[in-house]
Formats: structure tokens, sequence, C-alpha cells
């Protein structure tokens, strides 16, 4: 059976983002338990703000469309966001809210129906020191509204501005462990829900 697919977004678009170099240790996790992973920048699909006016005149804007696309060609989710206020970003919440609007092909069906069921995995990296625990609840309740299966391991790293290596590893062992069995998580979960 081929290996699971999962897609890995961050909840920043930034270059230099803490949170990306997150979802790159959380990825390599995911391989090494047997996955093939795409990262993904949320900046390469702009979107406007969710209107239903705009939906409703325009239709499902085009980079929706492929990211809904994603989702279907993917078999789970690995997500990394900064904590913005004690919530994710607005940038996460407009993209997956846009996700879950109605499938361009005329059937009527939500775009959840791509994600319903798959498994997710969610880390947080923030320069505080509770690395963006707080929005975590908030992400978890959201994406299981979406219908994913989040997994219950999940990471906050804390004082993140100093927690990598200039070749982006994480300095302390224990912390890199644990971001990495977030993604070994998923993808083991993601391995039985596809019976294999």
């Amino acid at each position: 059976m081929s290996k699971p697919r999962l897609l890995a977004l961050s909840g920043s678009a930034r270059r230099d983002s803490l949170n990306r170099k997150v979802l790159a240790v959380m990825a390599r996790g995911a391989e090494v338990a047997g996955a093939e992973v795409r990262v993904v920048s949320l900046g390469d699909y702009p979107l406007p703000l969710y209107d239903g006016d705009l939906e409703d005149g325009q239709g499902l804007p085009d980079n929706a469309a492929r990211l809904q696309q994603l989702f279907a060609d993917h078999d789970g989710l690995l997500l990394a966001s900064p904590e913005y206020n004690g919530f994710f970003t607005p940038l996460l919440k407009n993209a997956l809210d846009w996700v879950s609007r109605p499938l361009p092909d005329g059937s009527g069906r939500p775009g959840t129906v791509h994600v319903r069921g798959k498994p997710a995995g969610i880390t947080a990296a923030s320069p505080g020191g509770l690395g963006g625990i707080r929005s975590l609840q908030h992400t978890r309740q959201y994406l299981a509204n979406l219908g994913f299966l989040v997994v219950p391991e999940q990471m906050g790293v804390s004082q993140a501005d100093k927690a990598f290596t200039d070749a982006g590893e994480l300095r302390d062992e224990g912390v890199r462990k644990a971001v990495e069995g977030v993604g070994a998580a998923v993808a083991r979960l993601a391995m039985a829900v596809r019976g294999g």
C-alpha cells in the first residue's frame, strides 16, 4: 500500500516564521513514521476575507478551490500556527473558512467532505513562555468542527526565538522528540484510517 500523504500548513506566511520551522520538524517526524509530506504556504494562495456577497456574486475564489483540491488529495493535516491573542491566526481561519464552502462543481457539497475523518496534528510556537498553548485548544476545536480527527498529541514550543539552531534544528532534544511525535501520531492514524 502506498504511503499516506499529509498536507503541512503554517498559520504564518512569514519567510522566517518560527512556526514554519516547527512545521518542518513535525513533518520530519511524520516522514520517519512512513508518510509523505507536502509543505504548502498559505501565502501562495491569497484569498479575500470571507464574504457571502462576494461568494454569491463571483463564486468560490480559484485559490479556495485549489486548497479544497489539496485537502482532497491528502490523507491528513500537519498544522503549526502562531498564537494571536490566545487564538490561531486570521490567515489560517480565513483560508479554512473558504475551504469549507460548497465545492465549485455545483453539487452543493461542502468543502468539508475533503477533510471529514482525516487525522490532524497541531503545534504552536511563540517567543513567549507559554509557547502558544492557549491557542491549541481553539485550534483543536475548530479543526474538529470541520470534521478532522485531531490526535491527542500536541506541542507548544516556548521561547521559540531561541529554540532553534542556525540549521533549523530544535536545541532541546525533548522538545524535538515531542514535535516529531505529533507528526508521527498523524502518520500512524492516517495509516490506520486507510486500513494499512
